[in-house]
């Protein structure tokens, strides 16, 4: 890397570890709360001015009312009997994070997609900061792509790197002939 290395962790720097057992009460409340499928309640867990931070094609929500309208809703108007998996979660602090999968049947519209019925499997991390008791950020990566395959959709129009892992595509190489690298000195 050229220059000087930029600053790292900065959000989570001065963390206070003796809120770790209270954060992971809050997270795990709000999963339970998640799986019982509560929205016009969820600001027990979530403050009223918190902002959830989604990846391309799931926006970011300023406050509970846009998260409770412009996520909860339609997403479980897309997708019924779900429930939330966390695989791994992490506290430290007033942080926590996790990923998982939720596993829902399509039943509404999504993407465009009319209802298939089909059972999908929607892979998801979320990272979260929590404050007196209530989460103040919400950091959130739902891998769209993955449900969209499972409906019939490659937003990737056959180019995902997928192919490399499976021998269809060779992988490209970068072009280093006559490039030096500049050292750390």
């Amino acid at each position: 890397m050229r220059g000087s290395r930029p600053e790292q962790a900065v959000l989570s720097r001065d963390t206070d570890l003796s809120k770790t057992a209270a954060t992971r009460a809050v997270i795990e409340g709000m999963v339970d709360g998640l799986n019982d499928h509560r929205i016009d309640d969820i600001g027990a867990f979530f403050a009223e001015g918190f902002t959830w931070r989604g990846n391309a094609g799931c926006g970011v929500k300023e406050g509970l009312r846009a998260f409770q309208d412009n996520w909860q809703r339609p997403f479980q108007a897309a997708f019924s009997d779900k429930v939330c998996i966390d695989e791994a979660r992490l506290f430290m602090g007033e942080w926590a994070a996790a990923f998982g999968r939720q596993e829902a049947t399509h039943s509404g519209e999504f993407m465009g997609i009319a209802p298939t019925g089909r059972r999908v499997e929607i892979r998801y991390m979320d990272f979260w900061k929590v404050l007196d008791g209530r989460i103040v950020d919400n950091w959130v990566h739902v891998d769209f792509p993955h449900v969209l395959a499972q409906l019939g959709r490659d937003v990737f129009d056959g180019h995902g790197w997928e192919g490399y892992d499976c021998g269809e595509r060779a992988p490209p190489r970068p072009d280093t002939e006559g490039l030096r690298w500049p050292s750390r000195d």
